[in-house]
Order: structure tokens, then sequence, then C-alpha cells
């Protein structure tokens, strides 16, 4: 088998992962570190003889992941680079630069899902009973609670949503997330009722060119930076009293969260976040189930 330098196998592998999968330029990069992690650790054991992927064993990837454990890699980092390479090893195969696929049998360690922070419905309401409505932004900050919070909407949708994209009348609102893939998702009347009331003040504000279409603005009329609203839901989750560690993105989790409690199908809420895969909407089910144990261990007589 003709030997490939090692910035070829990454770069092309890369190049594919790009291309051919579609991944985001985080992972990308994360995959790239791991190879070139687990790269230097062959040419470092072999000192360079016979140290090409071709001639990788199980063993070898065994005694790699060891090593990393030795060195107090966390069980989700080690989940991570196992994924990295069995990505690696596939694309080697396919590209017949390796005769065998030493990861097959290798299996990621099991890890307990995490569980984001999540609020319940009345820290959400006491958040947006909080915001001070006499200050100039006040009715605008409240909308975005509200937004955020009704429609599940990541951060940079929110900054990002359009009045084109409004369509009140028939309680929805479309959203551009991820990839530039649209969804639509429903929007209840109580944020409704704050944007109107929004939108009325907005129409004080000189708008800045190119803003004329975005919703949420500055006082300056520009479009609102995603870390304003961390400042912001940070600011006014202390002035209710809130004590947990949140972010834009736990009004998100606290929607889907609610949502899957009181019922609601799995793959509607699927749809309604924008999730490629119900795998990661199912981490709601375990929340859901974790506040119930919760329930179940305090009111038990032998909890």
């Amino acid at each position: 088998m003709k030997r490939v330098g090692r910035n070829n196998f990454v770069a092309d592998f890369c190049s594919y992962l790009r291309l051919e999968r579609s991944l985001s330029s985080n992972t990308i990069s994360a995959y790239s570190s791991d190879i070139e992690k687990f790269i230097d650790f062959l040419e470092r054991e072999d000192g360079g003889a016979n140290s090409g992927l071709e001639y990788v064993t199980p063993e070898i990837i065994s005694k790699y992941l060891s090593h990393n454990l030795e060195l107090g890699l966390s069980k989700r980092s080690q989940a991570r680079e196992i994924s990295s390479l069995k990505a690696f090893y596939k694309y080697l195969e396919m590209e017949s630069l390796v005769s065998k696929n030493p990861t097959e049998l290798t299996d990621a360690p099991k890890i307990k899902p995490y569980l984001p922070v999540v609020l319940s419905v009345t820290e959400v309401e006491d958040i947006i009973n909080s915001v001070d409505l006499s200050v100039e932004e006040g009715h605008r900050n409240k909308a975005i609670f509200e937004v955020l919070y009704s429609c599940g909407l990541r951060v940079t949708e929110l900054v990002t949503l359009k009045i084109s994209n409004l369509f009140t009348a028939e309680s929805f609102i479309r959203v551009m997330g991820k990839g530039s893939k649209q969804r639509l998702v429903p929007i209840g009347e109580p944020a409704i009722d704050a944007l109107n009331i929004y939108f009325e003040k907005r129409k004080q504000i000189k708008v800045k060119k190119g803003c004329e279409d975005i919703v949420f603005l500055n006082r300056r009329g520009g479009k609102l930076s995603r870390e304003m609203i961390f400042i912001l839901v940070r600011k006014y989750a202390a002035a209710a009293g809130i004590t947990k560690e949140i972010s834009p993105h736990t009004f998100r989790h606290s929607f889907a969260t609610h949502l899957v409690e009181n019922g609601a199908d799995l793959r509607v809420v699927q749809e309604m976040l924008g999730h490629e895969s119900i795998l990661t909407t199912e981490i709601y089910t375990h929340v859901n189930s974790e506040k119930w144990r919760e329930g179940i261990l305090k009111a038990h007589p032998r909890g």
C-alpha cells in the first residue's frame, strides 16, 4: 500500500467531513485535533518506525485510549475521541487507504446524559415580571424574554429574527435556524402582546440602514448582539432572585421541558426546536424523568 503523508491524511479527511458529511467547522476542528494527537502518539510510541496508520491494530487503539485515561481525560472527551477515530478509519477504509478498520470493536464509555439547567414556569414568570417597564428598553426586554420562552429560540435566531417573518395573526413565526434551515414555530398570546407594545415603542427609534426588518434593536437602532442577550438574562435573573446558573439557552431548555411535561409529542418538539435528530430532543425526556424521580424521593418515607 502506498504511504500517504500525515498532512494529506488529515486535510483530505477534513475535506470529506465538510463536503460529504456537512459537519460544522467546530466539529471538524475537534476531529482534526483528535486525529493529530493520535498520529503524534503513534510516532512517539514507535519512534517513527511502522507508525503508519495502516499498521494500527485494535491493541494500539486500546493502548492509546488507556494512555489518555491516565492523563485524566473525561469520559465525554474520550467518547468524542473514539468517535473521531471511528470516523477517520471509516474514511480511510472507504478510500482504500487501509485494509482493516482497527476501531470496529472499540466501544465508547457509557456517559450519564447531560441534563441542562431548567427553569420552572414560576421562575420564568418571575424573570419576565422583574423587567422594569418604566425604563426606555423595558418593553423590548420583556418581549425578548416572552419570545425566547414562547418559541424556544436559540439566541442567534432571536437577534436575527425579522419582522417579515412574524405572522402574529396566525400565531406563527418563521425561524431561520442552523444551516439556513427554516421552520415554523407557534407563538403564544403573551409574546404577541409584548411584541405589539414593543413595536409601538420601536417606532421612536432611528433605525440603522440594513436593520429595518430586524425585530429587536439596541438604543442606537442597530441589531442586538448575542452578548447583550446574555447580559439581560443574567441581570433580570438576579433581580428575580434566581440563583441557578442560566443563559438565554435556558429558556429554550425550559420551553422544551415544559412541553414534554405537558404531554407534547417528541417529534413535534423536535420540529419546533429545529433538531436534526430525535436523539437530541430525547434529552428532555431525561430531564422530565429526573424531576419525577426527585419528586418521588422527596415524598417517599424512605427517600
